[in-house]
C-alpha cells in the first residue's frame, strides 16, 4: 500500500517492520508501521458512506512514527480512542520512558502498553474535556504515572500533578518540550511542541482542515493561537485530538472550491478514510494551503461566505467558525 505523501517526502521500504513503510522527510525519519486494528471488525463492518459522520464509531490502524532526531528516537503511537479521538503514546528509546497525550479512556492505552510491555511516567493533557482526560484516573492508579497540564486548568484536570505555563519548557526523558497557550476552545488549552523531532500536540486547537469550536475564547483569542502555530517551521508535524478529517473536507471544498492543493488533499483524506486508515499526522505546510481557518485572506472564502474585504482576520475567522458549526 502507498500513501501519498507531501513532495518533500520519500517512500522507502522499512526493513526492521513486516508491513510497515518509512517517510523520510529531510533528516527526520517517521516510520509507520500497520499493526492489528482496535475493533477490526467493527471497522470494516462499516459502510463507507458512514464514514463522513464525526460522530460515527469508527476504528483506525494503530500506526508507530518513529521521530529520529541525532543520535535519539522518539516513538509516537496513535491510539484510537471513542468514537473518534486520538491519545498518542510517546516512547523514548534510549530511556524507554513512556507518556501518553490526552487519554480519553484507559483501556485501549493500557492495551497498547500491555502489548510492549511497557510502563507509563507521564500523562499530557492539552485541556480539561473529558474525551481528552477521561483514561487520566485509571491510568494515574495503575501506572503511578504524573498528570501534566495547563496551571490555568489546575483545578479541571483529573489527578494533576505538574503545572505548566506558556513558554515554559519541560523534558520529557531526552526530549525537550514547549508549551504554547492556545486559548479559544478552552481557556486554558495548551499545545506541547516538540522542536527536535519536529512535533506538535494540538488537542483541539487545530485539526486538520479545522480548528476547535469556541466553547470559551474569542475568535481574536483563537486566531492568535492558531498565529502561534503557524510560526513555527513549515515541516512541524501535527497530531491533533480527533479524526475529522473527512467533514472537515467537504466544508473546506464548500468555501474554496478552487482551491488545487485543498482538492488533491481531499482526495487523499477520502481514500485513507475508505480503508479506515488515519488522516493523521498531518503537516503545517499541508495545513496553511488546505485550512480554511490558516486562509483568512482568501479572496473565495471571503466571496463565498459574504465577508466584507474590509473584515479583519479575527472577524473573518468567526464568520468562518459560524458556518463550519451550521454546516
Amino acid at each position: 500500500m502507498m500513501l501519498k505523501v507531501p513532495l518533500a517526502a520519500r517512500l522507502l521500504p522499512c526493513s526492521r517492520m513486516t508491513g510497515s513503510f518509512c517517510v523520510f522527510l529531510g533528516v527526520r525519519q517517521l516510520c509507520f508501521r500497520k499493526g492489528l486494528l482496535y475493533g477490526f471488525k467493527h471497522c470494516f463492518a462499516l459502510p463507507f458512506k458512514s464514514l463522513h459522520g464525526a460522530g460515527q464509531s469508527i476504528r483506525v490502524s494503530r500506526f508507530l512514527c518513529n521521530a529520529a532526531c541525532a543520535s535519539s528516537m522518539l516513538q509516537i503511537e496513535l491510539v484510537p480512542c471513542l468514537k473518534d479521538n486520538y491519545a498518542y503514546l510517546l516512547h523514548d528509546v534510549n530511556t524507554g520512558t513512556v507518556g501518553v497525550v490526552d487519554p480519553s479512556e484507559a483501556v485501549p492505552v493500557i492495551d497498547a502498553l500491555s502489548r510492549e510491555n511497557r510502563n507509563l511516567t507521564y500523562i499530557l493533557n492539552t485541556h480539561h474535556h473529558y474525551d481528552h482526560t477521561g483514561g487520566n484516573a485509571e491510568l494515574k492508579a495503575k501506572y503511578g504515572a504524573k498528570v501534566i497540564g495547563s496551571h490555568k486548568d489546575r483545578e479541571r484536570i483529573p489527578g494533576i500533578d505538574i503545572t505548566l505555563n506558556d513558554g515554559d519548557k519541560w523534558m520529557f526523558a531526552g526530549y525537550e518540550f514547549h508549551v504554547i497557550e492556545t486559548p479559544g476552545h478552552t481557556r486554558g488549552h495548551i499545545c506541547f511542541y516538540f522542536p527536535g523531532p519536529g512535533a506538535i500536540f494540538t488537542g483541539d486547537t487545530l485539526f486538520s482542515l479545522s480548528c476547535g469550536k469556541l466553547f470559551e475564547g474569542t475568535p481574536e483569542e483563537m486566531l492568535s493561537s492558531l498565529k502561534k502555530i503557524s510560526s513555527l517551521p513549515d515541516d512541524t508535524t501535527i497530531y491533533c485530538g480527533h479524526e475529522y478529517t473527512l467533514s472537515n473536507s467537504k466544508f473546506a471544498l464548500s468555501i474554496e472550491p478552487n482551491n488545487a492543493a485543498l482538492i488533491s488533499y481531499a482526495a487523499r483524506i477520502a481514500h485513507l478514510r475508505s480503508k479506515c486508515l488515519p488522516t493523521i499526522p498531518t503537516t503545517l505546510k499541508v495545513e496553511k494551503s488546505c485550512n480554511p481557518f490558516l486562509r483568512t485572506s482568501s479572496v473565495e472564502i471571503r466571496q463565498s461566505l459574504n465577508i466584507p474585504t474590509t473584515a479583519g482576520e479575527a472577524e473573518t475567522l468567526g464568520a468562518i467558525r459560524q458556518a463550519k458549526d451550521n454546516f
